[in-house]
């Protein structure tokens, strides 16, 4: 590359993105279809390229989690393809008239949806996002920059090769799906500040990686991904229901930013559930930070720890655990588990998170699970987008404004 694969990329997408803003809904569908045909027929090919990833990573010592996020396999590849064929079943949100009226000087109004542009997306150790972000951005008519971590490279490169060039084939224009292979952090920062062709800049990942692509981008951000979540037990709470809410939660999938960190009891119920469900967490492995006398530590409370560890504090009632929620959690998902619906109410109501789940799992804050096909991601922050972010939260609008020789006096 010259001076700036970022800056090189970045042109080549600039260019794609204006001609994808008004590729037909026949075209884009039929690039995510090839997309989806394209992973089936090279799977081993993919499995072959994430194995060398997975071997250099064991020899990093990489964590568990870090290790599962790295990992695919002939089920998660099928995910991937699931995923594509129902962004593809989704309604194209390019052009849809979001409001129209018109005024007394007889203008009229049309507030229409159009795509964003170019999306950088900066990711850690998850190749899935190679797939679903390239599949979202290009239904909504978006061209994208990929930047994902050097610990899943030969994955990222492989995948990325074979989607963009299926999707090409379609029709969709070249250079409107482009992977950043040059993995060192100048890069990252280059693309961070290339405000010349990307419009928006979304990170997915760990608070460390977040926290660095807001301090230091030129673009604007949507902040996405950090995940310290809890499930409240409230003291008219069916047990039963509980205990396998919360084992889910936490057990489930630990290394995803919806699995739940922190558990709170009612001091009105702990000394029924938690012995109970402390042996069945035990079971499977889970490491429990606090006791019904012993409260986590703060550390503990502030952390995501994204493997089989569960913080654990008895609070007094509702209004402790709403306190504690909006003070340690990172506005992703919380739940409570209760049978009365007043205390449903107010935990909906007064907790600042993206989702706010009444006796479900925090695991369903996800794209494919709200019915959204795949995620950009899951935004924590308000503007302009929050929790899952499918396509409608993927494109900007603009106002087209018809007259009949309208002057302003």
């Amino acid at each position: 590359m010259n001076t700036s694969e970022a800056a090189q990329k970045g042109k080549q997408a600039k260019e794609a993105a204006a001609k994808l803003a008004i590729t037909p809904t026949k075209v884009k569908n039929e690039a995510l279809t090839r997309m989806a045909e394209a992973l089936s027929k090279n799977a081993k090919v993919i499995i072959d390229a994430n194995s060398i990833d997975l071997e250099a990573g064991e020899k990093k010592e990489l964590s568990r989690a870090l290790l599962d996020r790295l990992s695919l396999d002939g089920p998660r590849i099928q995910g991937m393809i699931e995923g594509l064929n129902i962004v593809k079943s989704l309604l194209d949100p390019v052009g849809e008239i979001i409001a129209e009226w018109k005024r007394p000087n007889g203008l009229k109004i049309k507030k229409v949806r159009v795509p964003l542009g170019v999306i950088g997306i900066i990711y850690e150790a998850r190749p899935n996002v190679t797939v679903d972000s390239a599949a979202l951005c290009l239904k909504a008519g978006n061209a994208t920059i990929l930047r994902g971590g050097s610990d899943a490279i030969n994955s990222n490169k492989q995948i990325a090769h074979l989607i963009a060039q299926a999707a090409y084939s379609a029709g969709i224009p070249e250079g409107a799906i482009q992977l950043i292979e040059d993995t060192n952090r100048q890069t990252a920062e280059e693309l961070m500040a290339a405000r010349d062709y990307v419009d928006v800049l979304i990170p997915r990942g760990g608070k460390s990686l977040i926290q660095t692509v807001v301090q230091k981008a030129k673009i604007p951000t949507i902040e996405t991904g950090e995940g310290n979540c809890h499930a409240y037990v409230e003291k008219t709470a069916d047990l039963k229901m509980a205990e396998e809410i919360v084992i889910n939660a936490k057990c489930q999938r630990p290394s995803v930013c919806n699995a739940i960190e922190t558990l709170l009891i009612d001091k009105d119920v702990a000394a029924k559930l938690a012995l109970p469900l402390f042996a069945k967490l035990k079971e499977k492995g889970v490491e429990i930070r606090g006791s019904l006398d012993q409260p986590a530590s703060e550390e503990d409370y502030k952390t995501e720890f994204l493997s089989l560890t569960l913080a654990v504090k008895v609070v007094s009632g509702i209004d402790e655990a709403i306190s504690h929620i909006n003070k340690y959690g990172t506005k992703h998902s919380e739940t409570i588990i209760t049978k009365d619906k007043k205390a449903a109410q107010k935990f909906q109501a007064e907790v600042d998170a993206a989702a706010v789940y009444v006796n479900a799992s925090t695991r369903f804050t996800d794209g494919f699970e709200f019915g959204f096909g795949a995620e950009i991601g899951i935004s924590t922050q308000k503007l302009h987008a929050r929790g899952p972010m499918g396509l409608p939260e993927l494109t900007s609008y603009k106002y087209l404004v018809e007259g009949q020789g309208q002057i302003r006096e």
